[in-house]
């Protein structure tokens, strides 16, 4: 396991990630230059920090520890975080300075962005819908009204929606 790191991450996730983008990714063709690197909304969820990081080059979903237990996995390996919105999949990473981390790709590579506002609030934007539980999609097919049952004899006959007999003459 870990050792967690406590304390509101944005800080250390936005030196680490300018630095990357200073070093490793200057002059790339894919780079948006009309974004920075900002970590938006970071809260605790369950012993972790979830939040989101937006850099000239995406716009991530990023899990650190917290409190809590965290799993440690390999440099690209995988776990389903169950949030309220439903179940989503993240790949973890490593960085010198911030340890591990599990991201879930929400844009990348960022080009579509016209400005930082706007990549800032669809990251902001992003958040608030993964914590409605409206936009589950689990909940949402439980809740829908019950299809009637199709028996062989209707299935046969053409009749699907379990509707009353149909002259086919």
């Amino acid at each position: 396991m870990a050792e967690p790191r406590q304390g509101e991450p944005s800080a250390r996730l936005e030196a680490a990630f300018t630095r990357i983008w200073k070093t490793r990714m200057t002059g790339l063709p894919f780079l948006n230059d009309r974004l920075r690197v900002e970590a938006v909304g970071f809260r605790p969820w369950q012993g972790e920090w979830l939040g989101a990081l937006v850099t000239p080059w995406f716009v991530n979903l990023v899990l650190l520890p917290g409190e809590g237990e965290w799993t440690p996995l390999a440099q690209g390996g995988e776990r389903i975080v169950s949030l309220p919105a439903g179940g989503f999949r993240f790949v973890a990473g490593h960085d010198e300075e911030i340890g591990e981390y599990h991201a879930c790709s929400l844009f990348s590579p960022a080009q579509e962005f016209a400005d930082h506002d706007t990549a800032r609030a669809v990251a902001a934007a992003s958040l608030e819908a993964l914590f409605d539980p409206a936009n589950d999609e689990t909940r949402r097919a439980a809740e829908a009204p019950p299809r009637s049952p199709v028996s062989k004899r209707d299935f046969l006959q053409g009749r699907f929606s379990g509707a009353a007999d149909v002259d086919r003459g």
